[in-house]
């Protein structure tokens, strides 16, 4: 991703708010369908597609910075990324705890 760790931070909420959005307008007005074996697979598809998405969103330029040498700069950027998701996610919770939406 980028040196920014707010953009970084942005990234995987975006993904996550589309992957929400397809699950929520996309997949749940197919009706009633029955529950096959292509279910769980799909759920354990997107949970790895996810975790590889956000394994590369939050370390992937962290760690090219680390082997290059840059070590304190690769932990900072990784701390800051996470601490601007962390921000994300409680704004998050207090907006749905708010009412706001």
């Amino acid at each position: 991703m980028t040196k920014n760790p707010y953009l970084n931070a942005l990234a995987a909420a975006i993904y996550i708010v589309v992957i929400v959005l397809v699950m929520q307008y996309g997949i749940a007005n197919h009706g009633d369908r029955e529950e096959t074996i292509v279910v769980p697979i799909v759920i354990l598809s997107l949970f790895t597609l996810s975790a590889a998405m956000m394994g590369y969103i939050f370390l992937f330029q962290p760690i090219r910075m680390y082997l290059d040498g840059a070590k304190s700069e690769a932990v900072d950027l990784f701390l800051k990324t996470v601490a601007g998701f962390a921000g994300l996610t409680i704004l998050i919770i207090f907006i749905m705890f708010s009412g706001i939406f």
